[in-house]
């Protein structure tokens, strides 16, 4: 079972942010930005410009990386 969300910081854009992530999602994460191309600050900025505005970054972030596994990426 998953330890509970570690805090991690992301610049987006300039400006400094947190998410908070569990360890799986955030390994998922990077391993996608890398299979991208793709620094991961890069592709949080990519998902938070896409993300509706009452979605948290976070939950953003974990949509993401689930919809990359589902559709096979």
């Amino acid at each position: 079972m998953s330890r509970p969300p570690v805090k991690r910081s992301l610049t987006l854009r300039g400006h400094r942010t947190s998410v908070s992530l569990e360890d799986e999602f955030w390994r998922a994460f990077r391993e996608i930005a890398q299979a991208r191309g793709l620094p991961i600050n890069v592709l949080a900025a990519d998902i938070d410009a896409q993300r509706d505005p009452e979605t948290g970054l976070a939950s953003a972030i974990r949509v993401y990386v689930l919809n990359w596994y589902r559709q096979g990426q």
